[in-house]
Formats: structure tokens, sequence, C-alpha cells
């Protein structure tokens, strides 16, 4: 069958119109796969923030980055906004990336990338930019404190987006007692926070660090910090410290006093029973250090030992009591092993030994407070012998007498002496019994 001119071009004309719907349909049909993909970021304020639209598939379609003021920034890789700061990273049918440098706050909102397929299709990118707390700042510091005095520290930072931490540490002990302030700045965006810290001064603090510190999360985990040294003056604190807890006569004793203040305290006033030392020739004062060498009983009283600096004068006591030696090594088991022989040995030992002493005491007046401990004891035993002895011969005469006290007659109250014989005495006797209570005698 042979057709006709006009019906052949029919024919071709319908032929490409289904060619051309199934075109349409198929390139609808892609597009649907197509979706750009982006991510929020956040840069600290001066840094540089990277902006990326990926498309996994894409048949040749462009891609463009706009601000929030919906300005286009680049299209596929054409620069479209004249800024500096902007710079394309990378450009293909996948990708489109691009820098912005030295980021400001007016920089942060929603960035879109346009992805232009039929319709068109978006993908939003919030960028955030942190503002940077400046170096925190310690006012209303003085120096020197007086001890009691109230201190009232306060730190501040401005400038942080969003509002900085503020917290304090006394030598790297944090303070939790403190007041805490957030205020809005000037553009509306940043923040200046400060915090006080109150307490009352104290010698304890003398020395110590108290640090102020700003932790930010545009600082990186590295806060910053501000530092200050306390300097507190106060009154001296005293202490008297003994080289003998148990002093005995002729011993030596040191006595020093210790003295903490601020400023340094002045040399030490060394006094006894609220005067000057008696006796300086063997209280000897060196600084600190009171010494008093061979002592006996006329050094017992109240030492006092006084500091001061120009904040004021502090003082503490010491008692001396010197003990005797001859009580401290006082023998008690000696005693009952000695015999009556060896107390008559002892006694004139005794006589003589205190005899000998005492010449030599008057020649020598420190020989005595110089001897030692064993002649000393030797005297305590043998004196404590002769007291137990004179006891036990009072003990036992107390016996004879208890049992020997009676009554006895007389020759005359027994009628012997006009007897002519002994028959007539013993009758006598016998018979005179009665009236033998007029004739006795007492035996004391």
């Amino acid at each position: 069958m042979r057709l006709k001119p006009g019906a052949l071009l029919r024919f071709y004309s319908l032929c490409g119109i289904l060619v051309q719907v199934a075109a349409t349909k198929n390139k609808a049909r892609g597009s649907q796969g197509q979706f750009p993909l982006t991510q929020n970021v956040t840069v600290v304020e001066g840094g540089t923030a990277n902006l990326t639209c990926r498309v996994d598939q894409n048949d040749n379609t462009s891609l463009q980055w706009s601000n929030p003021a919906q300005q286009t920034l680049y299209f596929d890789d054409k620069k479209a906004l004249r800024d500096n700061r902007i710079e394309l990273v990378r450009a293909s049918w996948h990708e489109l990336s691009i820098s912005v440098s030295d980021v400001s706050l007016s920089d942060e909102g929603q960035y879109t990338c346009s992805l232009f397929t039929m319709p068109v299709k978006t993908s939003k990118a919030f960028l955030t930019v942190l503002g940077v707390p400046e170096k925190p700042q310690i006012t209303g510091f003085t120096s020197p404190v007086m001890e009691g005095e109230r201190m009232q520290l306060t730190c501040k930072t401005s400038g942080s987006k969003p509002a900085a931490d503020i917290r304090w540490f006394k030598n790297d002990k944090e303070v939790k007692d403190v007041q805490y302030l957030k205020e809005e700045d000037a553009n509306r965006k940043t923040f200046t926070v400060s915090s006080t810290l109150d307490f009352l001064a104290d010698r304890s603090d003398d020395g110590a660090v108290v640090s102020c510190r700003v932790d930010h999360e545009s600082l990186n985990s590295t806060p910053q910090i501000a530092m200050q040294v306390l300097e507190i003056h106060y009154t001296p604190l005293v202490k008297i410290i003994s080289s003998n807890s148990w002093p005995e006569e002729g011993q030596t004793i040191i006595l020093t006093c210790e003295s903490k203040g601020k400023p340094v305290p002045e040399p030490v006033l060394w006094t006894k029973d609220g005067g000057e030392l008696p006796d300086p020739e063997r209280m000897v004062v060196n600084g600190r250090v009171l010494s008093i060498s061979f002592l006996n009983k006329t050094d017992n009283g109240t030492y006092r030992c006084e500091a001061k600096n120009p904040i004021g004068r502090n003082s503490t006591e010491y008692v001396l009591i010197v003990h005797d030696v001859f009580n401290t090594l006082l023998p008690t088991t000696v005693i009952p092993s000695l015999t009556t022989a060896t107390v008559t040995t002892t006694v004139a030992l005794t006589a003589s030994t205190t005899t000998s002493a005492t010449a030599t005491s008057i020649r020598d007046p420190n020989a005595l407070a110089g001897q030692t401990g064993p002649d000393h004891a030797l005297i305590g035993g043998i004196v404590a012998v002769v007291v137990f002895v004179t006891l036990c011969s009072i003990i036992l005469l107390g016996r004879y007498l208890a049992r020997h006290k009676g009554t006895y007659l007389t020759n005359e109250a027994k009628g012997a002496e006009d007897a002519p014989d002994a028959d007539t005495a013993i009758i006598n006797a016998e018979g005179s019994q009665v009236n033998a209570e007029e004739k006795k005698e007492y035996f004391i």
C-alpha cells in the first residue's frame, strides 16, 4: 500500500511527539532522586567557615550558594558576590563548597544551597558564630589587707556569645559561694559577665593565690585566668617550746619563743614574774632563746615571752617548776635488804658525807649542783633505812610495855618485915592480902 506524502508527514510528527513526551517523563523521574545535602556549621569569631553542598545524583544540574540576605555567593564555579572573604573550595556536578574567612558576628544566619531542577530543590545550613570572651580582670584588690577586714573581689569579662561562665578558686580549691551577674552588650549579640567573691581576710589567707577562671566553648578547653596573690597583715602568734619537760636542780633548760606574724615581729622580750630576769649571769637571752643554767628552787616562776610588730603585740607564758633530784631518785627497793649492822655504818657515812658536802658547798656554791646522781641516791637510801629502824624500835618497845604492864606488893604489904621466921611471914602474907591494895606500887 502506498501512503500519501501528507499522511507520512503526519506520522513522523506523531512519533516525535511521543518520543519527546517519553524523554520528559524520564527526566522528571530522574530528578526525583536528586536532593542537595548540607550541614550546620559553628565557627569562632575571626575564624573560617566551610560551607559544603552535595548531590548524590545529578544530571548536570547547576548548584548555587546564597547568604542569609538571599544574595547569591556562587553559582556553580562562578562568583556572584564581590567579597574577598568568600572563596571557592570545590565545584562539580555533585558538590559545591565555599569558604568564608574572618567570620564576624554579622555573618551568622541561615545559608541556602539550591539545586536547579524542576522544581528547584533547596537545603539550609545555619552558621553559628561564637563570641570569644575578653581576658578577665579582677578589681577591688588592695594590698596589704589587715586581718579581719572584708574583701570584695570582682571578676569581669565581656564579648562572650553565648554568656561565659566564671568560677573562683583559692589555692586551686573552688569557692562556691559567689555572686553572678549577666548583662547583654550594646550590640545585642554578646554578653558581659561578672562575679563577686566576698570574704573576711584571715592570716591563713596570707600568700594564697586567688584566681578567676572564665570557661567558654570558644576557648577550646583552655580557660582564661586572672590571678591575685593575697597579702594579709596580722599580729604575732607566740609559742614557747621547752627543751626539758621535767627540769631538775643543777640542770640547764632552754626556752625557745617562736613568733610568727606579718610584718615579721621584732626581737622578743623575756620577763619573769612581771619583771626583768633576776640573774643575768645564769639566765642568758640569745635572740628568741632563753637559757637558764644550774637550775635551783629560786628559778621557779612564770616566764613571759612577748613579740610585737606594727600591727600589734602578743605574748605567752611558761610556768617553770624546778624539781628536787633527791625526791626524784629516792630508792624504795633497797630498804628491806639492809641489816642492822649496815644501818650503823651508813648512819656514820651519812654524817660524814653531809659534813663533806657542806664544806664543799661553802668553798664552791656550784659544787653541790654538779654532784652526780648515784651519791644522792645513796644518801636517800641511808635516811630511809634510819627512819625504818626507828619506827621498828618504837613498835617493839610499845609491844614490850604492853605485855609487862601489872602490879607487885612491897615487903611491907606482904608482912615479911615483922615476921620472926619464914613460916610466920608466909602466914602473915596470906592474911595481909586484904590490905594489900593500900600498899601497891605501880610499874610504869
